[in-house]
């Protein structure tokens, strides 16, 4: 079922009838969603018009329970977030609270897929608060731009690559836009707020680095924990990752600020040590996008005999820059970051390529990064 006022429909009714709803993402190839059936166990597929299918071998759910959004996780094997009526409804009252969320006056624009839970979230919030929402099938700029000018949408949540394609002038016409889902720009527009969750807190619970309502921050060795209301009740297979007081490792590397506020630096898992130093590849990502030159730009890792891994960056360079060196860029990239971050967060190694591997929902695809080729230059 593509996104529309009919999936509003059909999620209200499968509340009605005390069930649960798992969004599949229409993307997905028939064997990818043969095998997210068969790690999550629904008992009902509904088509594009809403009519139900049985599916045998189906688990019930809790009594509680309102959604399972699949999750990749770190193995990329399907797991299903298993989400309360109580946390969505949590979720739907911190996160309008602190948009200041206006019923009456506001309208929220969802064009993000169903399927994943920064799209999801806002067609919950909306339905939960009463908030008119207007539902895309995929994201447009047009279609976007439209929304807000032809039919008075105020609010919107984007991914940065939408947000960018959409631009300062079109994301002038919503009163706010909600940002998430990777690092977010530090030249967003103002009106932008740059959020912090993920699937196991329903949507975002940290905005522009500041807790909502009912949210718990804890660092413990580095890592980020987190205790809400938000929380998944468990994932699918009946594992809670929480901590018997209600704790959840996020498996995310931040610190709090001089400002108190959270700071994210990246997936634990995926630090580049090198030379014996911990290096956060979205933080030297972030520096790096300020350079005219950087159009779009990744930072991973490849073995080196020296420093055990050295830090690669893959450009993607703006047009200034295509009769530029790679050498040359590399220089100017590397004194950037040397006055931003440090010397050894520098990178030693550049790969210029024409576009860089994104999921579906926009997230940066690392684990493709070292097969990427292209005009190279390398500090020795």
């Amino acid at each position: 079922m593509g996104g529309g006022p009919q999936f509003a429909d059909a999620l209200r009714r499968c509340w009605d009838d005390h069930d649960a709803v798992l969004p599949l993402d229409m993307r997905l190839s028939a064997p990818a969603i043969a095998r997210l059936i068969e790690a999550l166990r629904p008992s009902a597929i509904l088509d594009a018009s809403g009519r139900p299918a049985s599916i045998p071998d189906g688990e019930p759910v809790g009594g509680s329970d309102a959604l399972v959004v699949a999750t990749s996780g770190t193995t990329g094997e399907p797991k299903g977030v298993v989400l309360t009526h109580g946390a969505v409804e949590a979720s739907a009252r911190a996160t309008s609270a602190r948009l200041g969320v206006d019923p009456s006056r506001d309208r929220w624009l969802a064009c993000l897929p169903l399927a994943h839970v920064g799209g999801l979230s806002v067609v919950t919030r909306a339905m939960v608060t009463g908030t008119p929402v207007e539902i895309q099938p995929r994201f447009s700029v047009a279609d976007a731009k439209s929304a807000a000018v032809d039919r008075g949408a105020t609010l919107v949540s984007l991914v940065p690559a939408a947000l960018a394609r959409l631009g300062r002038e079109g994301a002038a016409l919503f009163r706010t836009v909600v940002v998430g889902g990777q690092q977010v720009p530090a030249d967003r527009p103002p009106n932008a707020v740059a959020t912090y969750g993920m699937t196991e807190t329903g949507s975002g619970v940290v905005y522009d680095g500041v807790a909502l309502q009912g949210v718990e921050v804890s660092l413990r060795s580095g890592e980020v924990w987190l205790r809400c209301p938000m929380l998944l009740r468990c994932y699918r297979d009946g594992t809670d990752p929480k901590t018997p007081d209600g704790w959840f490792a996020t498996g995310d590397a931040g610190e709090i600020d001089a400002n108190g506020r959270l700071r994210i630096h990246g997936r634990l898992d995926e630090a580049v040590i090198s030379g014996g130093e911990n290096i956060w590849p979205a933080q030297v990502e972030a520096v790096l996008r300020r350079h005219p030159w950087v159009s779009d730009v990744a930072v991973g890792g490849l073995p080196d005999a020296e420093r055990g891994i050295r830090l690669v960056a893959y450009l993607v360079p703006s047009p200034a820059v295509q009769a530029v060196a790679p050498a040359v860029i590399l220089a100017e990239l590397r004194e950037l970051v040397r006055e931003h971050l440090a010397s050894f967060a520098a990178p030693r190694e550049l790969v210029v390529v024409a576009r860089l591997p994104h999921t579906a929902i926009g997230k940066l695809s690392r684990a493709e990064l070292p097969a990427l080729d292209g005009p190279r230059a390398r500090i020795g």
